[in-house]
């Protein structure tokens, strides 16, 4: 019996996150919970040779770990009395509830909610700052509870989730370049002429030195810019601030060598981005495809890089290879670097002092790569491994993986119902979807440590929500950024996504990216480039935005937010034919241009224009079934007030709508009980679901997805064809919509529609056209 208390009490310190997390993995969650108020000495575990060898699709992983307090007190959860397990059932229950409703009220979760609720009720649909203060306060909770203490300040190392073994290993202060390394060997480049590693493009822009006064003029001048096209990429624009800046050429044959890769991405390179490369490729070019040579010459050259045109389904994962490929070879060969250097420290005789050996930022995270959901940063760190195994005998040692793939893979039991959905949804939404989560990943020599802190990391895989509750908003006591100080290069992928989370927390995050950092992190100062010391960070860190779409918002952050001396390409292709021929449907489309001066007023002129004069053409009974299509959430909530304030008769659907009121407001529209039915964009983007009952359609906005416009309009057609209705879409239009109505209407409609004297234009689609 006194074996068993001592358990229980042991089991009555631990939170209800404890006790869940130490049901599923029988072990201690990986950022080191705090059982009591005094911390716990980290616990070294004995792994066995092949514990942590790298075969990405293998479970046949195994650990030999010592018994800790964490076993024991699994041991006393499974033999513990029969009302102490009800108990423990019950608070899970009770926490899982409680994620569930955190799920329903986040973006683009999946829906958990049970039946229940009017649909006219408010409480349904949360305003979307309480929604993220809901999402802010719970994380919160979490890092109090010890969760997350990794970037924390206020915490010492002894609550990072490490331990000494691997944190000594992983050091670039301590470690030297092992001479007979074939894959990491800096000392063999150093032997070659000096020509050839002046040419070194990573050399070339980090080594490069400015003036006060240069600097001074790339923060004052404007950007001159000039056109190119190339075979794949199409239209390119080149901008820099600097008076002397070439025009690159697209090279139609890659030679290796001229790439500057690392030694041990020569020969991994190719077998990994085989499966991108079709039978029709030159046997001269068994590299790259002709996308991916185009972008890896430019990121090669260290410019900044938009491209609008990234599609899940076709492109994104030779994208996603390239841009790691890019990451890895700068983070290789920057510890490269600091190790070869220090060997030469270790060597050099007592008494020379050489200010030869500034190769290191003001913290260690080299590169960020902003990504949407952890499937996506599972496949950049199985991308990593097999890029940096030199073959299937010489595997490299990846600690911390089971738990990686724990919390960072899917449960093939958790899919979703099979419902019929978009091939583009499928592809977005594969995987582990969840968009809270962050990782720090050390690469040394052939080893790669998953879980690093981020003073001890070279990359950083977060997503914007990751970012945000780490880096925190003023005046609260637990934020850090300072590991954000001397990132290099900034990747982030997906940017049209964050349009549909929250773009705040991406604008958030570049506010904070290369500031000088408030402690010193234990840096020696004698190894640290001028550039970082000079607070010059942002002028040399490269930044490469993809995105499936052009918008003025993420034009504005690569527009405003990107410094880079090296200068940046942005990919400028205009569509030739919209969105709008594939409206199958037979369906007059009137399009209505409103006048507004400036963006900002344009919200408040929309809102009377519709009012005043598209609203009370559509109240007449006659024109039932109509679906008033939102994009921005604000003017969704303006017009339910509105619509609530005139007693409409309507009903509504947005992304904060539990399951029982989207089934309720679809039979209602369905059925013609209610007659308008307001619905948002970004319901859509993560549901899809098809809105049967459409007979009148208003755009209020520009879908921000083009492919949006023809499948809302579409969705006509799931109509019972019995009934003998006239359809109809009516669409509001501003000239700062210019982008968005190129990609529905086409680049030389859009521009005889934005300087026509008219306001109303008129096109007609389908088979009887």
């Amino acid at each position: 019996m006194g074996k068993r208390a001592c358990g229980r009490e042991l089991l009555r310190g631990l939170s209800k996150r404890q006790k869940k997390h130490l049901r599923e993995f029988g072990e201690e969650h990986p950022f080191h919970d705090r059982v009591s108020g005094r911390p716990e000495a980290p616990q070294i575990c004995e792994l066995s040779e092949n514990s942590d060898k790298s075969s990405a699709e293998s479970d046949s992983e195994t650990e030999v770990e010592q018994v800790s307090v964490y076993h024991k007190l699994l041991a006393t959860l499974k033999t513990s009395p029969e009302s102490e397990s009800e108990e423990e059932e019950d608070e899970s229950e009770s926490e899982e509830a409680g994620e569930s409703e955190t799920e329903m009220d986040s973006e683009g979760s999946q829906e958990t909610g049970e039946a229940g609720g009017d649909e006219d009720d408010e409480n349904d649909v949360p305003d979307q700052e309480e929604a993220t203060d809901t999402a802010e306060q719970t994380l919160g909770q979490e890092q109090a509870d010890g969760d997350d203490t990794s970037c924390d300040p206020n915490h010492g190392v002894i609550e990072e989730f490490t331990d000494a073994k691997h944190e000594s290993e992983f050091s670039l202060e301590t470690n030297f370049m092992e001479e007979e390394s074939g894959d990491c060997n800096a000392d063999q480049r150093d032997s070659n002429s000096s020509q050839a590693v002046s040419e070194d493009p990573f050399k070339q822009h980090m080594d490069k030195e400015f003036e006060e006064k240069e600097v001074e003029k790339m923060s004052t001048l404007p950007k001159t810019s000039s056109q190119s096209k190339w075979p794949r990429l199409g239209q390119l624009t080149f901008s820099s601030t600097l008076e002397k800046h070439k025009t690159l050429k697209a090279d139609k044959e890659v030679d290796v060598k001229q790439l500057y890769l690392h030694k041990p991405l020569e020969s991994t390179w190719p077998k990994v981005n085989k499966q991108f490369l079709s039978s029709v490729n030159k046997p001269s070019d068994p590299f790259f495809t002709l996308l991916q040579r185009e972008l890896f010459c430019i990121m090669n050259t260290y410019r900044d890089l938009f491209y609008p045109e990234r599609n899940a389904l076709t492109n994104g994962e030779e994208i996603r290879h390239a841009y790691c490929l890019h990451a890895l070879n700068h983070v290789l060969k920057a510890n490269a670097q600091v190790l070869s250097n220090n060997a030469k420290r270790r060597d050099r005789k007592p008494g020379t002092d050489n200010d030869d050996y500034r190769d290191q930022g003001l913290t260690r995270p080299k590169v960020l790569m902003i990504v949407p959901f952890r499937e996506c940063a599972l496949r950049i760190v199985h991308t990593f491994i097999s890029l940096l195994e030199v073959n299937d005998k010489r595997k490299i040692d990846v600690s911390n993986k089971k738990r990686f793939k724990g919390e960072f893979g899917s449960d093939p039991e958790e899919k979703p119902p099979n419902l019929k959905r978009p091939e583009d949804y499928e592809a977005v939404f594969a995987g582990n979807i969840d968009d809270h989560f962050r990782i720090g990943v050390a690469i040394l020599q052939k080893s790669m440590r998953l879980y690093a802190p981020f003073y001890s990391s070279d990359i950083i895989i977060a997503s914007p929500l990751g970012m945000r509750t780490v880096i925190g908003a003023e005046g609260e006591k637990k934020r850090d950024f300072d590991f954000l100080s001397s990132i290099e290069v900034l990747i982030i992928d997906q940017a049209d996504i964050y349009l549909m989370q929250n773009w705040e927390h991406v604008l958030h995050l570049m506010k904070h990216i290369n500031l000088l950092p408030l402690d010193s992190h234990g840096v020696d100062f004698s190894r640290v480039r001028m550039l970082n010391l000079n607070n010059w960070s942002r002028y040399y860190r490269q930044t490469l935005l993809f995105s499936a779409l052009q918008d003025p918002q993420i034009n504005s952050v690569f527009n405003k937010h990107c410094f880079n001396y090296m200068g940046q390409v942005a990919v400028r292709n205009v569509p030739l034919s919209g969105s709008i021929s594939h409206v199958v449907v037979q369906l007059p489309h009137v399009f209505r241009r409103l006048e507004a001066e400036n963006s900002t007023s344009v919200i408040d002129i929309r809102f009377q224009f519709f009012v005043n004069k598209v609203l009370p053409e559509y109240r007449d009974a006659i024109m039932s079934h109509t679906l008033i299509y939102v994009p921005s959430y604000f003017d969704y909530v303006r017009l339910r007030n509105y619509f609530k304030k005139e007693g409409l008769n309507f009903t509504h659907i947005c992304e904060y709508t539990k399951k029982a009121g989207v089934c309720r407001a679809r039979r209602f529209f369905l059925k013609g009980e209610k007659q308008f039915l307001l619905f948002t964009e970004r319901f859509h983007f993560y549901k899809r679901y098809t809105i049967k009952g459409i007979r009148n359609l208003i755009f209020y906005e520009l879908p921000t997805y083009s492919h949006f416009y023809s499948e809302i309009c579409n969705m006509m057609k799931a109509t019972d064809s019995g009934v003998d209705a006239t359809w109809t879409c009516t669409v509001l239009y501003s000239k700062y919509d210019a982008q968005k109505l190129a990609a529905v209407v086409g680049i030389d409609r859009t521009a005889q529609m934005l300087q026509s004297k008219k306001n109303v234009h008129l096109f007609v689609t389908g088979e009887n056209e």
